[in-house]
């Protein structure tokens, strides 16, 4: 139960933000008489969800939820308490939620009202679905996943600038499936200069899922003729400048639609990644997926910031005059080398797809 519950979770992955992604199961009697998760924009919860299909038969029921319901008023009411007048008998929570609202408050609420509690079944993958939600709470940012698409000797582009196609279609479109449950995609001005790209979903029926967009652009010097400037009343725009951004070029792409967020800058002028993470996670994002270029990698590496990397590895040598997946960082000692663990390899048609997770 508690396993289908974490499948209903990872669907809502990417639609949930600023809330955490959540499934439940409501069963009776070894069978399930309702599934719920949240929904998109985060709202009914999972639990809302579940109950409201279920009707009388989750009265004396067990629900199989993946994180604790939460016990306060936002902008629905407590889970914990339309729990307890439905009359189910027991909760199984694979984990708490560190939410200071909530912690803890959700499962002594059902406690009280006579509902038995169990707290830890599938703690571990609820944790890492919910890994950006998490870190959000406890660091003030979202989680930040770097997508690198690269020839075997980790060129993204020939010299010349030259870089499509490096993978094939399937890594692309594997590519676009991890747009799809992130709730943004960041890219730095280089990048949209140089590729005017839409940086949205294109899987078919998965066009409504296309992220928030972000372009890190110091001086705001996005045209107002681009790809993301002409369509940012379709799918979201953010442009994080420094205030050496110019009022005019700041006014003309908020009359386009783009929403202009301030941050710091850092020591070279360009936008802080850290006051950038801070500045995303207090607008509610939980997952964002880095796309490049090389300069923005290498900047949220050395600030470490990149949690999670998908690498898409090609069949092809590029050389040292192509154009490297990660700038420079600066450091001359492997001590200093940021280290991730390999977590999956697997085959997309003729390329390797891997995921790495942060090392200790």
């Amino acid at each position: 139960m508690m396993r289908a519950a974490l499948a209903l979770a990872r669907r809502s992955l990417g639609r949930t933000w600023p809330n955490p992604a959540v499934g439940c199961v409501i069963a009776k009697d070894g069978h399930i008489v309702a599934r719920g998760r949240t929904q998109d924009g985060g709202r009914p919860h999972a639990e809302a969800d579940a109950l409201g299909k279920a009707g009388e038969a989750a009265r004396g029921a067990t629900v199989y939820v993946t994180l604790e319901p939460c016990s306060h008023f936002g902008k629905s009411p407590p889970c914990a308490d339309a729990l307890v007048r439905a009359g189910v008998a027991r909760v199984v929570s694979a984990m708490e939620d560190p939410n200071p609202e909530v912690n803890g408050q959700g499962h002594d609420r059902l406690r009280a009202a006579g509902i038995a509690v169990e707290v830890g079944e599938g703690a571990s993958e609820a944790s890492e679905i919910n890994a950006g939600f998490l870190l959000r709470v406890r660091a003030g940012r979202p989680l930040f996943h770097l997508k690198l698409a690269s020839s075997l000797d980790g060129r993204i582009a020939t010299a010349s600038g030259e870089s499509k196609w490096i993978t094939g279609e399937g890594a692309r479109a594997d590519g676009h499936r991890l747009r799809a449950v992130h709730d943004a995609i960041l890219v730095g001005a280089g990048t949209v200069a140089a590729d005017d790209p839409d940086l949205t979903c294109r899987l078919p029926g998965l066009g409504a899922y296309s992220p928030v967009r972000i372009v890190l652009d110091s001086k705001a010097g996005l045209a107002e003729s681009s790809k993301l400037a002409t369509t940012a009343r379709e799918v979201p725009v953010w442009l994080l400048c420094t205030n050496a951004a110019p009022a005019d070029k700041r006014r003309g792409l908020h009359q386009a639609g783009v929403e202009i967020i301030e941050v710091a800058a850092a020591g070279d002028g360009r936008v802080d990644v850290s006051a950038a993470a801070q500045a995303l996670g207090q607008r509610g994002l939980t997952r964002v997926l880095v796309e490049g270029g090389g300069e923005v990698a290498a900047a949220f590496l050395k600030a470490s910031l990149i949690d999670r990397i998908t690498s898409y590895r090609a069949g092809l040598v590029l050389g040292a005059d192509g154009r490297s997946a990660v700038a420079e960082l600066g450091f001359d000692r492997l001590d200093f080398a940021p280290r991730f663990t390999l977590v999956s390899s697997r085959k997309v048609q003729g390329d390797t797809v891997e995921s790495w997770t942060r090392g200790a």
